[in-house]
C-alpha cells in the first residue's frame, strides 16, 4: 500500500502539495511535524505535515520527501485551525501565515553544496587558475560549501565559475539542509562522585597540600557549591578561585573534576523570587476585579475600561494569579515592544521567572527558545508578554488572554500578509482554547464599546486614579473664535500665554505637543507610486513646505524636493 502525505509550504500558493513516503516514515508521522520536501528543480523547502492518506495527487507524480524533521509535532491541532481562520478571514494562504507564525530558524534551508565528480578525470592543462585550486580543495575535502570556494578564490562571486564548471562536468552540486538554531551550551564542573565520601576526600585534599594551586581551586568549589545548588560555571570557578584554565584542565585531567555541557537559555531571570505580598487593592479596584469575574462566568469577553493610571495592571496581576492557581497559561499583549520593559520588570517582581518575553527584536535563537519552553509547557513561560506576533505561540494550556490598550493601530499588521489584527485574532485563539479575554485600555475602541453595548462583552469601569490622585483640569480653547476676535499671538491663544508665562514665573516646565510636523508625512509619485525613503533610517521623508524640503524626523537628514 502506497502512503502519501499533503504538507503546508511557507510559500503565496493557495493549495496544499502531496508527496509519497514509506510506510514506516508514515507512522511515525502526525499532524504538525516539519518535513523536508523537494521543491522546483533543486531546493529543499521545510514544509509542515497537514495529513497522511493513501490517495495520489491526480495531475501530477509525487515526489519523496527529503527527510522527516521532527519527533514530536512542532505545531498544534490548534494552532492550525487557529491559521485556517486567518487565512479565510483575511484571504491570504496557509503557507503566508505559516511563514509569519514560526521562528524563521524553524524553517531549515537549503544549502548548496560542491562535490568532485568523481566519474570524469580533467586535463590539468585545459583548466585555468580558478579551477585548478577549487579542484585542489576538493581533494584533501569531500565538500565544499559556496562561501568557502569564494574564500578559497579571493572573489564574492563565484557562481559564473561554478556553473561553468558544472557544464564541463567537472563538478557536482548537491542540496542539503542548514539548521539556523544553535542551542546555547553552558560548560559546568563537579568534583567526581569517587571523591563523594569522607574518607576519599581527605585523602585527596591531604595529596593536594604538595599543590596548593590544585586545593585552592577545590575549596572554592566547595564554597560556591554550599552557596547555590545550581551547577558551577567552568569560568566562575576560574575567576573566584584566581587559577588559571591550566589548573582546572590538570583536574579535570586527574580524574578529579569532571565536566558537563548543559543547554541553557540565552534569556534568563536573575531576579529575586517571587512575591505577590506587595500588592494591595483599593476598594474599587476589588468592586472592579469582582464586576470583571462575574462577567466572565458567562462572557468570554470582558472590558476593562479604566483612567489612566487607575491601576488596571494590578487588576490583570490578580487575575493572572488566579488563572495560574488552576494550572493555565497566560497570554499578556502590547501594542508596541517599548511598552513590554517596564511591564516585564513589574510582572517578574510578582511572578519571578514563570515570565517569558517574545517579540520581533529578540534574535532568532532566543524565539526559538521561548517557543520551546511555551510548546513543552514549561514552568518558565507560564506567562508570555509580547507584541502580536506572540499570538502565535504553541500554548496547550492558555487559560486568559490580556490585550492592553486594545484600542491602538499597531495590533494591525498591514504588509507582509497575513494582515492580521492580534486583537481579533486573539478572541479568536482563545476561542479555540475555550480560554478568557480582557480587553484593557482608558478610551476602547468603537468596535469594543459597541459589543458592550449590544452585550456581548462583559464590562467593568475603574473612574478613579490610584491612590486618589486627581485626574488633570482639561480646558478647550476655540482656536476660530480667538482669531475672529483677534485675540491669537501667532499660533498661540491669549490664553496659552497666560498659563505659560504663569507656569514658567513658578519656575516650573512647560511641555508643548504638536499634532504634527511638516506639511505631509508622505510624498508619492502619482505615476510610479514612488515615495522618497531616508538612506540612512528607512523611513518616509517628511515634506516641509515652507522650505520646500523632504526631511528625516529620526537623523536630521534632509534633501530638496525635485
Amino acid at each position: 500500500m502506497e502512503y502519501f502525505v499533503d504538507v503546508i509550504l511557507p510559500i503565496p500558493l493557495e493549495k496544499l502539495f502531496t508527496y509519497s513516503v514509506s510506510e514506516h516514515t508514515a507512522m511515525l508521522m502526525k499532524k504538525g511535524m516539519r518535513v523536508a520536501v523537494p521543491f522546483g528543480k533543486s531546493k529543499i523547502y521545510t514544509a509542515l505535515v497537514y495529513q497522511v492518506h493513501s490517495e495520489p495527487p491526480k495531475v501530477y507524480e509525487a515526489k519523496e520527501i527529503h527527510e522527516l524533521i521532527d519527533t514530536v509535532p512542532l505545531v498544534s491541532h490548534l494552532q492550525l485551525d487557529h491559521w485556517q481562520w486567518m487565512a479565510r478571514y483575511y484571504m491570504c494562504t496557509l503557507g503566508e501565515v505559516f511563514r509569519t507564525a514560526v521562528p524563521s530558524a524553524f524553517l531549515l534551508e537549503s544549502e548548496t553544496l560542491v562535490l568532485k565528480n568523481n566519474t570524469i578525470q580533467p586535463d590539468e592543462s585545459a583548466l585555468n587558475d580558478h579551477e585548478f585550486m577549487v579542484l585542489e580543495a576538493l581533494e584533501h575535502q569531500p565538500s565544499l560549501k559556496i562561501n568557502d570556494v569564494s574564500a578559497i578564490l579571493d572573489k564574492k562571486t563565484v557562481l559564473p565559475l561554478l556553473n561553468s564548471m558544472l557544464r564541463k562536468k567537472y563538478i557536482l552540486l548537491k542540496e542539503t539542509l542548514h539548521e539556523q538554531y544553535k542551542p546555547k551550551q553552558l560548560r559546568t564542573v563537579r568534583l567526581h562522585d569517587k571523591f563523594s565520601s569522607e574518607d576519599a576526600l581527605s585523602e585527596l585534599l591531604e595529596e593536594l597540600s604538595r599543590a596548593p594551586k590544585q586545593r585552592e581551586v577545590l575549596l572554592t568549589l566547595f564554597q560556591l557549591q554550599a552557596m547555590t545548588k545550581k551547577p558551577i560555571p567552568a569560568t566562575e570557578l576560574q575567576n573566584k578561585s584566581g587559577a588559571s584554565s591550566a589548573i582546572i584542565k590538570t583536574l579535570k585531567e586527574k580524574g578529579i573534576l569532571e565536566e558537563q555541557l548543559l543547554v541553557i537559555d540565552r534569556v534568563i531571570f536573575e531576579g529575586e523570587e517571587a512575591s505577590m505580598a506587595g500588592i494591595k487593592l483599593s476598594d474599587f479596584q476589588k468592586a472592579c476585579l469582582q464586576q470583571l469575574r462575574s462577567s466572565l462566568v458567562d462572557k468570554q469577553v470582558a472590558l476593562l475600561h479604566g483612567v489612566t493610571s487607575s491601576g488596571k495592571t494590578e487588576v490583570y496581576v490578580k487575575l493572572m494569579e488566579e488563572y495560574l492557581g488552576q494550572g493555565k497559561q497566560v497570554l499578556y499583549l502590547l501594542p508596541e515592544i517599548a511598552l513590554t520593559t517596564q511591564l516585564i520588570e513589574r510582572l517578574q517582581a510578582y511572578f519571578g521567572e514563570k515570565v517569558a518575553v517574545f517579540h520581533s527584536k529578540y534574535s532568532q535563537n532566543e524565539r526559538v527558545e521561548v517557543w520551546n519552553n511555551v510548546l513543552n509547557n514549561a514552568s518558565k513561560a507560564q506567562i508570555v508578554i509580547g507584541a502580536r506576533s506572540s499570538l502565535f505561540l504553541p500554548f496547550s494550556k492558555l487559560g486568559l488572554v490580556i490585550i492592553d490598550e486594545e484600542h491602538e493601530n499597531s495590533f494591525k499588521q498591514y504588509d507582509p500578509a497575513p494582515r492580521y489584527h492580534a486583537r481579533d485574532s486573539a478572541i479568536v485563539l482563545a476561542t479555540l482554547h475555550n480560554a478568557k479575554v480582557i480587553l484593557g485600555s482608558a478610551t476602547p475602541s468603537l468596535e469594543s464599546y459597541y459589543n458592550v453595548q449590544k452585550g456581548k462583552y462583559g464590562y467593568a469601569f475603574m473612574d478613579q486614579r490610584y491612590g486618589g490622585v486627581q485626574l488633570p483640569e482639561i480646558e478647550l480653547v476655540d482656536i476660530k473664535e480667538a482669531s475672529r476676535k483677534k485675540r491669537m499671538k501667532g499660533h498661540f491663544s491669549e490664553r496659552l500665554i497666560g498659563e505659560i508665562s504663569e507656569t514658567l514665573n513658578l519656575k516650573e516646565q512647560v511641555i508643548l505637543f504638536q499634532n504634527r510636523r511638516g506639511y505631509a508625512p508622505i510624498v508619492e509619485c502619482t505615476t510610479c507610486g514612488h515615495a522618497p525613503q531616508c538612506p540612512n533610517c528607512d523611513v518616509s521623508l517628511t515634506y516641509h513646505q515652507s522650505k520646500k524640503q523632504l526631511r528625516c524626523h529620526y537623523c536630521g537628514y534632509h534633501t530638496v524636493l525635485e
